[in-house]
Formats: structure tokens, sequence, C-alpha cells
């Protein structure tokens, strides 16, 4: 019986790497030592696989094809966007658990769209570069629709993270599984106010990911996000997925960071389950 042990939130910001010195040198390394930090609490967890919940950015899903919510189930590699320092290469997969939360999903209502073979895009590849690569473990991308419309309902990320828990907990093989739910905070891409940030906004969601209020979180109004804190604030469905994959828990924050030369709000943090947030 496999299980979730932990998960984490953080940024995937590709301007870390198109632009890497735009920000003041102490604002960078705070940022980095975030990614570090995850890393080093990833490596405690002792995970035998890690799932990264990404968004889709117009890159990899285009008008022929806008799938909902997506599953890699084989073979892999990424990043599809030519960044920096970041060079396109194989990345390790769980194809077996994959198809086997895929397969779980179809069976109790979750329609999985499913790639064998997948180009995973910056919102996958950055956190694995910069958090689970130096651990050496495999990865299975999970993709939501939050950047174009139709967008997943909230409540559909919800049953995602959901849907992925209870596919693992079924697993016959004994597997320790990791989430990290990779997006936002506040941010607009491509429109006149790009390179501003609601701190407010920010501070309101790591708030309720602190409090472990996954249903909060679920019940903000996309309208209302949209016009506060920008397009790329819809991402934070995938950290209500993660939460729901975790299932109940708290969210200890590591860090944030306001960084308008990288146009977002950045925000990490760790989601321990109530028995191990008891212990901590």
């Amino acid at each position: 019986m496999g299980s979730i042990v932990g998960g984490f939130l953080l940024p995937h910001d590709p301007m870390m790497f198109t632009h890497p010195d735009a920000p003041d040198a102490p604002v960078r390394d705070r940022v980095h030592e975030a990614y570090r930090e995850i890393s080093r609490r990833l490596a405690a967890l002792d995970p035998t696989t890690v799932v990264i919940i990404g968004t889709d950015h117009y890159i990899l899903f285009g008008p022929g094809c806008l799938p909902q919510l997506l599953i890699a189930t084989g073979d892999l590699d990424g990043p599809v966007e030519r960044l920096p320092g970041l060079a396109r290469g194989p990345l390790p997969d769980n194809a077996p658990l994959a198809r086997h939360i895929a397969g779980h999903g179809h069976r109790h209502g979750v329609d999985w769209a499913v790639a064998p073979t997948f180009t995973a895009d910056h919102s996958v590849v950055i956190p694995y570069h910069l958090v689970a690569e130096p651990l050496g473990l495999p990865v299975i991308p999970v993709y939501l629709a939050c950047g174009v419309e139709p967008l997943l309902p909230l409540a559909r990320a919800v049953r995602a993270g959901e849907a992925i828990r209870e596919a693992v907990e079924a697993a016959g093989e004994d597997e320790r599984v990791a989430v990290i739910g990779s997006g936002g905070i506040s941010h607009w891409v491509g429109t006149a106010e790009m390179g501003r940030i609601d701190s407010g906004f920010d501070r309101m969601v790591l708030d309720r990911v602190a409090a472990g209020d996954t249903a909060a979180l679920a019940g903000l109004d996309d309208a209302e996000t949209l016009a506060e804190a920008g397009n790329g604030a819809l991402e934070v469905r995938t950290f209500v997925a993660a939460m729901s994959a975790v299932g109940p828990c708290r969210g200890d924050v590591i860090a944030y960071e306001a960084v308008p030369e990288w146009i977002t709000g950045l925000g990490f943090a760790e989601l321990l389950p109530l028995e191990a947030a008891d212990v901590r």
C-alpha cells in the first residue's frame, strides 16, 4: 500500500532563468535558498516518487486539444521551452504508478487525459530541476487547466488531488509519494499590468495554506482573483490539488518574496499531514 508522505507549494517562474540577475542579489539568494530548503525537506521525507502538479500555459496544448486534467504515463522529457541554463533532456518516470493513478481515476469518476509520451513545460521542469533532480527522484507530471478557458473548476482541482491520494493508497507497491503544487502566486502574464504584484492576495493565500484551509482556497471566485491578482494567480488550482492530495494538513510557510523583476509573488510552503504537523 502506498502513501502520500507530504507535499510542497512553490513557484515556477521562468524569468529566474531568462533574467537571472534582474532582482537584487539578496532577493535572488533568498529565493534560491527557499528552493534548496524544499529540496532538503523533500529528501527528509524519503519519497520514492514526486508528483508535480503544473499548469497549462498554452504552450503544450492549443486549440486542437485543451485537456482539463492530464497525467503523463510514460516516457518524459523537457522542458519544451528553450530556457538558458535548463537544457531539454529526458526525465526519470514512474510509468507503472502513473498508469495506476490514471486507471484508478477512470474507474472512480475522474476523467484523466493520458499522455503515454510527454514533453513537460517549465511548470514541471523548473521545480523538478531545482528540488527533485538533485535527489534522483522519478517524476509524474500532472497538468490542470489553469490558464486558458475553459478553466478547471476549483472543485474539480480538489477532486483531482483526492483522486491522486486515493490511487496512491490503493497501489500495490509500497510507494512513498510527495506532491508538489507548482504555480503563482499573484502575477499578470502578457497584459498591461505585467510586473504588478498583489502581496495582500499572496499573504491571504499563504495564510489559508498555513491553516490547511483547502475549502477556503477552493472557494475563491475566479473573476475576483483575476481582477485582484492577475491571470497567473488562477494557478492557485495547483495549490488546491496538492493540498487535497496530502489530505488534512497544515502549511509551514518557508518563504515569500514579491519580485517585480520576475513579475511574480513567489510563495514557498511545506504541506504537513496533520499527524506530522502534530509531531513538529
